[in-house]
């Protein structure tokens, strides 16, 4: 199934700095952790503008060093003089702590505004106005998270969405491969030969391209820990991957590759009308773009399959 969490209703009326940073009884800690409200902050004077996907999102802060995080962290995917699609502006705590309380990632809708919360970090974003604003941690992996849901939410209603798969391109067409931990993506990533271009090993990011679909490059690493190119390519084909002792190519039914496929699509909020829409793309996807098993020994040879 689609990767959604579900959660009890949130209580009405949430904002996003509603709620103390620590929890109850940890007061005498207050003045340990800094949180400038809108009101309180010095002018928001960092810009930083990434495009993933092609959408560009305009990321402010009034912190220089987490400036110069988020540029080492997408080097390859900071755009400058760009029309954003969006726009955050960011808090960060200093030093790192607990931002939320909810240890385990929520995200909802609340009269119009996503709301996202997790132990690093809380966000709130409305997508008719194009703002937000996020409290995080300093860690670079809370600034992911949001920029992965948000990315989610937005292609949800555009018949894309983003894949837990490695992908590359070759010979101009771009080439998906699936599968739970351990199958092999990272695996096959790093037998890619000198003509392929790597799109991520990790989470891939498909957008719907006229009647086909497009992959799109992503700074999200896996194990290899490197970014992918800023690229994208018409999408050839999908592999689910396996590993086994040679190489080979076998055709899936219909059913199981959709349930394959729904498996590892990365959603997470809870609404009902965003997971239909997943689902319909889903299947939309597989009309489209052949799937196939691709077993594999793990050794370069595999790619003279993948052409």
């Amino acid at each position: 199934m689609v990767r959604v969490r579900v959660l009890a209703k949130p209580s009405q009326n949430r904002f996003l700095w509603d709620k103390p940073l620590h929890k109850t009884g940890a007061a005498d800690r207050s003045d340990s952790a800094v949180i400038m409200m809108q009101s309180e902050q010095p002018a928001l004077s960092h810009e930083v503008a990434v495009e993933i996907g092609g959408l560009p999102i305009v990321l402010r802060t009034h912190d220089s060093d987490f400036q110069a995080l988020v540029e080492r962290r997408y080097a390859g995917f900071v755009r400058r003089q760009v029309q954003p699609s969006f726009a955050f502006d960011i808090d960060v705590v200093h030093p790192e702590g607990p931002v939320s309380e909810e240890e385990e990632l929520r995200v909802w809708k609340d009269d119009g505004t996503w709301r996202l919360e997790r132990g690093d970090f809380r966000a709130e974003w409305d997508p008719l106005a194009g703002q937000g604003k996020i409290l995080q941690a300093v860690s670079p992996y809370a600034i992911d998270s949001v920029l992965r849901i948000v990315h989610t939410l937005i292609q949800a209603k555009e018949g894309g969405f983003l894949l837990h798969g490695a992908s590359a391109i070759r010979n101009r067409r771009a080439f998906l491969f699936s599968g739970v931990s351990g199958a092999g993506k990272t695996t096959i990533s790093s037998l890619a030969p000198k003509d392929a271009v790597l799109l991520t090993d990790e989470i891939s990011y498909v957008r719907r391209d006229g009647e086909g679909y497009r992959a799109c490059g992503t700074p999200f690493a896996g194990e290899l820990a490197r970014p992918g190119e800023n690229a994208s390519a018409p999408i050839e084909c999908l592999y689910f991957l396996a590993k086994g002792p040679e190489n080979r190519i076998a055709p899936i039914e219909p059913p199981e590759a959709l349930r394959m496929l729904l498996r590892n699509i990365l959603f997470f909020a809870e609404d009902a009308e965003l997971v239909k829409m997943v689902f319909r793309s889903a299947c939309e996807f597989l009309g489209r773009v052949p799937a196939y098993r691709l077993t594999f020994y793990p050794d370069a040879r595999v790619w003279d399959l993948i052409q």
